[in-house]
């Protein structure tokens, strides 16, 4: 483990991390008690949390949030404003009223897999397993299991292509040809692979 960042950034905050090898943290992030891989670059404003393990060449964007329970393989990409939730029923307190603790939730796992990749403003809630190589799209939001290799869009995410299909890209919403003064009324009415 490094004994720090291969760079200098004022205002970020690193405490109980352990660092690979070059790994590069930029102005404005947080990070502590978790566990960062070789050469792994976190942008500024990334919040990583206790018990969190990156994988090595792994870019995590500006404006993510990585908390509690999740786990990332190596070369995986977080696009900008990632957020990772590890509660499906969040309350601030208890049945009689006291502020929740530690004990008062269950916290959900997330995985990640080697080499996928997850766009900006995405959301993964807790429980998921995103496979290798999977593909999030943009805004997502990631309720399930994502297979190897699968690309996933939408709220909630849904399928887009599957591994190995001849689907080079998501599928596109189409709208059918109507007159010039339809246009403004027109709807989409199907959708293509």
């Amino acid at each position: 483990m490094a004994d720090g960042p291969a760079n200098e950034a004022p205002y970020r905050l690193l405490n109980d991390v352990e660092l690979g090898a070059g790994v590069v943290v930029f102005s404005f992030a947080n990070l502590y008690g978790c566990s960062i891989g070789d050469e792994t670059r976190i942008g500024p404003f990334v919040e990583i949390q206790s018990g969190v393990k990156i994988g090595a060449r792994c870019k995590i964007q500006s404006h993510s949030f990585v908390c509690s329970g999740v786990e990332i393989g190596d070369e995986v990409f977080v696009g900008h404003g990632v957020m990772f939730i590890n509660d499906k029923h969040p309350r601030a307190t208890t049945d009689d009223g006291a502020l929740q603790g530690s004990t008062d939730w269950e916290r959900l796992s997330i995985v990640v897999e080697r080499r996928a990749s997850i766009g900006s403003g995405a959301i993964i809630l807790g429980g998921v397993r995103i496979g290798e190589r999977a593909l999030v799209g943009a805004g997502a939001v990631v309720t399930r299991d994502v297979a190897a290799g699968d690309t996933v869009a939408g709220v909630p995410a849904r399928v887009r292509a599957k591994a190995g299909s001849s689907q080079s890209r998501p599928a596109e919403v189409t709208q059918d040809v109507a007159p010039a003064s339809a246009a403004a009324t027109a709807r989409p009415t199907s959708i293509t692979p």
